[in-house]
């Protein structure tokens, strides 16, 4: 018996030598302004220790228009789209995206982080389905914007600014 456990143990531990380290890259700004460029206004980007930091500026006719559910639904637009994916896949080293939401005179309205581990590749499809369709038909069909907020409630950690989200 002590035979097959030494030999289990040392079969595993042959095995874990054999796999090469992962490297736990993390993107510049410059990278990460690269992912996002071609779908958000980005007022600044930084890295945090390991989570990458997008400010975004949201216009005050959304805000004015569309009150507390576009106030709440900024953040997940970006977090959950195929450039955040991305720069999970491509920089091994990052644990979270956090999107922080500005007004043009840079109040915060909302801020939500994303963690890497948060999302299978099933639930990725998921919310990749649900901030399109928000995305396309929002306008419309505003049960879409509710649901991406909802989905971004439910696997996130956020926090908005009372003073957007105040029922009016």
């Amino acid at each position: 018996m002590k035979v097959r456990i030494g030999l289990a143990v040392a079969a595993s531990l042959s095995v874990a030598a054999c796999q090469e380290p992962v490297e736990l890259t993390l993107p510049t700004t410059d990278e990460i302004e690269s992912y996002y460029a071609s779908v958000a206004e980005l007022a600044d980007v930084e890295i945090n220790g390991n989570v990458a930091l997008l400010i975004v500026r949201q216009g005050s006719s959304q805000l004015n228009r569309g009150g507390t559910l576009w106030a709440k639904v900024g953040p997940y637009v970006y977090l959950f789209s195929d450039e955040t994916q991305r720069l999970f896949q491509d920089f091994p080293g990052l644990a979270g995206v956090r999107v922080i939401t500005q007004t043009a005179g840079g109040a915060s309205v909302a801020n939500a982080m994303l963690r890497r581990d948060e999302l299978t590749d099933v639930l990725w499809r998921r919310a990749l389905n649900i901030a399109g369709q928000a995305r396309r038909d929002g306008t419309q069909r505003i049960t879409l914007i509710e649901d991406l907020v909802e989905w971004g409630e439910d696997h996130t950690e956020f926090e908005y600014n009372e003073r957007y989200i105040q029922r009016r």
